[in-house]
Parts: C-alpha cells; structure tokens; sequence
C-alpha cells in the first residue's frame, strides 16, 4: 500500500506499507526518549537495529496489513498502525502512530492519522477508531482533534509509564449510523 499525503507544508510525505530495507531510518528515528515516553512499554528505549528488525518481520507478516510507515522524502521517519478489536468489538480499532522528532510540528501526523483512519473504516468495514494519548501528550491530543476525533473520556488512573500512575484520553472517530457498512 502506499497513499501520499496531504501535509500543511507540502512535503513529499507518504504512509506506505514496511520494507526490510527500512531498519536503518526506523532504529535511528524510534530511538528517542521523548518518543518512547509516549508510546506504550512494548515500545523499547534504547530501541535498536534488532528491535527494528523484530518490528519489521512482525509488520510484514500481518494479515490484514494494519501497519505503515509514515515516509518523508523517500525515508520511513514514523509508524501508524491500528489493531482491529476482537469479538463484539470486531467493527472498532484502536490507532497509534509516532514521527520521529525532526519532523514533528509539520502537520504530517496529523495527514497520517486521518488517511489510516479512512482507510481502516473502509476496507474492514469498521465503525469506530480509538486512540488513547497519555494526559501529558498535548500534541497527539491536538493531531486526533484536527484529525475528526472527538475527546470521549478521560480515563483516570489508567496507565503506568515511567514509575506513575497516570491518566489517559480516549478519542474516538465515530461513523454514524447512517454513514455505516457494517
């Protein structure tokens, strides 16, 4: 898959799906503290070429593929992804995404967000995507809200990171009924 994106400043930016070839951009850009205290444990720091492999073969081998890079300038720079909820909640995802740093406050995320979020609700016939922004991460918070996302709860007392017990927002892009496949 590759969807070029609309981005505030123009770049030549892309989500795309993961090639092998991209472990050297992907363990220079993920290893960063301030990435990783947004990101949830399974996420390693320090996050090396080995890690970066791991996540690759695992990227490669789903089914359905859920996740992409985000590319600027021909360089995987970030990931998005979304984990497709089981059972009764099978017409929900959950979303996450990170950008390395450098490229942060140039509206790629955001770009990012809402062309996986078209993208999930209609090739898996979803209803519902969600993300989770940890209290202190204002910016994700900003990305979900200019992205469509409506701020539904906070849920208090819900996560450990970093040795505290912290609060995390629940974001939701909701099909309405009358919009929906399912």
């Amino acid at each position: 898959m590759r969807i070029e994106l609309d981005t505030r400043d123009g770049s030549p930016c892309a989500v795309r799906s993961w090639a092998l070839d991209d472990a050297g951009s992907l363990a220079r850009y993920a290893n960063d503290r301030d990435i990783w205290r947004n990101l949830r444990d399974g996420f390693p720091f320090p996050y090396s070429a080995s890690d970066a492999l791991l996540f690759l073969e695992k990227a490669l081998r789903r089914n359905p593929e859920s996740f992409f890079a985000i590319e600027v300038e021909g360089e995987a720079v970030g990931s998005i992804g979304y984990a497709i909820q089981p059972d009764v909640e099978r017409i929900s995802a959950e979303l996450g995404y990170w950008l390395g740093k450098p490229f942060w406050g140039r509206g790629i995320t955001t770009a990012a967000v809402r062309t996986v979020t078209a993208h999930a609700l209609h090739t898996h016939r979803l209803t519902r995507i969600y993300a989770t922004p940890y209290e202190h991460n204002r910016a994700s918070c900003r990305v979900l809200e200019k992205a469509g996302f409506a701020l539904e709860a906070r849920l208090r007392r819900s996560a450990l990171k970093e040795g505290r017990v912290i609060d995390k927002w629940l974001y939701a892009y909701v099909v309405e009924a009358e919009e929906s496949t399912a």
